[in-house]
């Protein structure tokens, strides 16, 4: 439960005291959690003992025997095993939840009521709990019961409608955006209840964020630009719809991104390809005329790129002071100094790989900074360690693990 008000000392991080019991798996809960973790938040993962999260067979890659899409979102975590379908196991869950200030999960709508560990109940044993469940459709509506998965997500919530060429098939973005969206979501939330119950009356709240609403609120500008005019918006590859160029042009090994975002950068663009000529062309003057008259425009500066490789144009772009650059993959984002100098690359030490390579935490803090303070956990790595916390002794332990609870 929360601890006494503190004063950072430079150790200290955003979260720390806060217990949070993570019954979510896959991705946007422990996508979510993970963020609460790198927040210094105690996380306590619950898996299935036969088997654990489903995406520690998601595989190959791996490290050593660990998926690499497991060990990607569940940094700074402990792991229980813990049997939900048994009623001994319920009974140590509750006695978790009785003692956390956030319980994540992402079950089947309805499952958690069916196993009397729905949010009404657990408030009843800790009115202090902050209950997010997280779904593909949330939790009321005629859609509410089918399965969700990204794919679906991005193409039900309009984002598959925006992106891949024109006249071309629809694309999904290359990672989960859906999942990893409502998890931003959900800890957002999250954060916002601990404020509200820390300010207020010190009681939790029910929290319910679904996939299909994170991706309905991203179409943000797309969703203005259909209300305003009626028309939806389509598939214009890189393009901007209100801004020109503002896309990618193939060069002779390759593609460069280009963004003349404001009028005083379009001469600067102009000068950069030796096309002066460009600046007052009547057809392309100011931006709303850019845009009037993309597809000429597009056809000049094809060929103008064709005639450079990426370098030479990122170059010529950039000596102008023009935004531009190559399109990374991951291994040269992760050896950009730039993603270096901001700790964007790290490594943690682990029990039976050595080290895990991953992608940092983005959040950076003057006085209560992040830290990977620990590995993706093991299977049950730490179930004895947790539940001795919660008060059950060596010989309650032995007796769950040879009823099949742990």
């Amino acid at each position: 439960m929360t601890g006494e008000a503190r004063t950072p000392d430079g150790d200290d991080q955003p979260l720390d005291g806060l217990t949070i019991l993570d019954a979510s798996r896959v991705l946007v809960g422990p996508f979510c959690t993970m963020q609460l973790g790198d927040l210094g938040a105690e996380v306590i993962k619950i898996e299935r003992p036969d088997g654990g999260d489903q995406t520690r067979g998601w595989h190959p890659p791996t490290y050593g025997e660990e998926s690499a899409y497991y060990v990607s979102v569940n940094r700074n975590k402990r792991s229980l095993t813990l049997n939900l379908a048994s009623e001994e196991g319920r009974e140590v869950f509750c006695d978790l939840a009785s003692e956390a200030d956030v319980l994540v999960e992402n079950f089947r709508v309805g499952k958690m009521e069916e196993w009397g560990l729905d949010y009404s109940t657990l408030s009843e044993v800790n009115p202090e709990l902050i209950y997010c469940s997280l779904s593909g459709y949330g939790e009321w509506g005629p859609q509410k019961d089918r399965p969700a998965y990204d794919i679906m997500m991005q193409a039900e919530g309009g984002l598959m409608s925006i992106t891949g060429e024109e006249n071309g098939p629809p694309v999904r973005v290359g990672v989960a955006i859906a999942d990893i969206g409502a998890g931003m979501y959900a800890t957002q939330a999250i954060l916002a209840a601990l404020l509200y119950r820390e300010l207020g009356d010190g009681n939790g709240q029910k929290i319910d964020v679904s996939l299909l609403d994170g991706q309905v609120a991203w179409m943000s500008y797309m969703a203005s630009y259909y209300f305003a005019t009626g028309d939806p918006p389509g598939r214009m590859g890189s393009k901007h719809p209100t801004i020109a160029p503002y896309q990618a042009f193939e060069t002779r090994d390759g593609y460069v991104v280009v963004a003349t975002a404001s009028e005083n950068i379009w001469p600067k663009f102009c000068h950069a390809l030796d096309r002066e000529d460009l600046i007052d062309d009547e057809r392309f003057s100011v931006n709303a005329d850019r845009v009037a008259n993309r597809s000429e425009l597009d056809q000049i500066l094809d060929e103008e790129f064709s005639q450079y490789s990426t370098a030479e144009a990122v170059a010529r772009m950039e000596d102008a002071g023009v935004p531009a650059s190559r399109v990374r993959d991951m291994e040269d984002v992760f050896e950009s100094p730039q993603v270096q100098a901001r700790n964007m690359h790290q490594t943690v030490d682990h029990p039976t790989i050595g080290s895990v390579e991953m992608a940092g935490s983005p959040m950076h803090f003057s006085r209560t900074p992040t830290v990977i303070e620990r590995h993706p956990p093991l299977l049950g790595e730490h179930t004895e360690e947790i539940l001795n916390e919660f008060g059950y002794d060596d010989e309650m332990i032995a007796e769950l693990a040879d009823r099949d609870v742990i």
